[in-house]
């Protein structure tokens, strides 16, 4: 394959890069789009390594974009499934707090989730939580019977399949390194070929802020940068996950975008502990001895993330402290599932959050998406951009359509 010219090139072969493409070709189906993803097979970092919740929308503030695209996306992301046959199971989720310092937070919880439509959700106490959750311990909770677990991949994978069935290519081991950009034209660089383009959406994910950054105007405006945060898990041993029947999650601190430590039953039967967020020391940093020296370099060289260190330095040593210490781990787990020990878990996985900051240190939270000239970035879409995909992918199309003059 030597390149090829195109009417949309979307960088990033994951959940949202494919969501994107299908909704685009499906939509507009004498374009001609292309998807081109770095690595060999698609969905093979935050889609292929996080958790496999679906998201019933209640931590996200009233009137965001992550709220209404989680409620909708969700939606969306059902119906899909049930035409596809996918799997998925709405085991339901609660959220614990286990002092009465925590019940403000918990309250609050609450009236978002209320106020962004959030079908079902219960406020319970101790006697209610025993039923739904045995094991668990809290002296108040939220009950969502509307969040689930999935395969994200296996969606993923089916986008795929929808974007080649609507006439758009997805091409494999394609590397950008370079964007030259004209008033009528985009040319895409991958090493060995050139794509040709009238139009761009940079659906990069941990190197979204490296694309834009290819188009030097473009960074400028864009303003923020990508700094990874590696969220570590333990698995539950086979004989103890009987304790856990659906999602069990603590009240998170609102300082952050992190959800903190809670169990999660995966879809293939077994239950996850976690996740642990520290500093990745690599932008694909799943391990604690992956290093990059470029990327640590470009994370502890950025303001933002210097003012961000000076601000919370106390909590990332808790939470370096924690990911080294199995102990630590367990007694955080503990104040939800008091049972858990220590030989209950056993080595997991990881994933990696590409998770935005600004130049003054300010963690982004809600979904940063901004069209300039004829590009369209997408540099801040973690959890629950898998959950809220689809309705994602609908608001690109909805940009692309006014900023590019699509016309059907």
């Amino acid at each position: 394959m030597a390149g090829g010219q195109y009417d949309i090139i979307i960088i990033g072969g994951g959940i949202i890069g494919l969501a994107t493409a299908m909704k685009m070709a499906e939509r507009f189906p004498r374009l001609r789009i292309v998807v081109l993803e770095k690595e060999s097979e698609i969905a093979r970092h935050q889609t292929g390594h996080n958790s496999g919740v679906i998201h019933a929308g209640i931590y996200y503030k009233p009137g965001s974009l992550k709220a209404a695209t989680c409620v909708s996306g969700r939606r969306a992301l059902l119906e899909f499934c049930d035409r596809n046959g996918i799997r998925y199971d709405l085991c339901g989720k609660v959220i614990v707090a286990t002092n009465e310092a925590e019940l403000p937070r918990l309250e609050e919880l609450y009236r978002r989730g209320t106020a962004n439509g959030v079908s079902g959700l219960q406020m319970i106490g101790p006697e209610r939580l025993k039923e739904i959750e045995p094991h668990a311990r809290g002296i108040r909770a939220i009950h969502s019977p509307a969040t689930g677990i999935i395969d994200f991949t296996r969606v993923a994978e089916a986008y795929a399949k929808n974007v080649r069935a609507f006439g758009g290519d997805i091409f494999t081991s394609r590397n950008v390194k370079y964007i030259s950009s004209s008033p009528n034209e985009m040319i895409l660089g991958t090493g060995r070929e050139e794509f040709r383009g009238r139009f761009l959406i940079n659906c990069g994910g941990l190197f979204s802020d490296r694309i834009a950054r290819l188009m030097e105007q473009a960074f400028a405006r864009v303003g923020v940068q990508i700094v990874p945060f590696r969220g570590e898990y333990y698995k539950v041993a086979p004989q103890k996950n009987d304790l856990i029947k659906g999602l069990i999650y603590p009240v998170p601190d609102p300082r952050f975008p992190f959800l903190g430590v809670h169990f999660t039953r995966s879809i293939h039967g077994y239950v996850e502990a976690g996740p642990n967020p520290v500093l990745a020391l690599a932008r694909e940093g799943y391990r604690k001895t992956d290093f990059s020296p470029r990327d640590l370099w470009e994370t502890l060289s950025f303001s933002g993330f210097r003012s961000v260190a000076r601000r919370y330095w106390r909590v990332g040593l808790a939470e370096q402290y924690r990911s080294l210490s199995k102990s630590a781990f367990t007694r955080a787990l503990q104040r939800l599932v008091p049972e858990i020990t220590i030989d209950d878990l056993q080595p997991g996985g990881a994933g990696v959050r590409a998770q935005a900051v600004a130049a003054d240190g300010a963690l982004l939270d809600d979904f940063v998406i901004r069209q300039i000239g004829n590009a369209i970035h997408v540099l801040n879409a973690p959890s629950p951009g898998a959950t809220a995909s689809l309705a994602i992918g609908d608001s690109i199309v909805a940009t692309a359509v006014s900023a590019f003059r699509l016309r059907d």
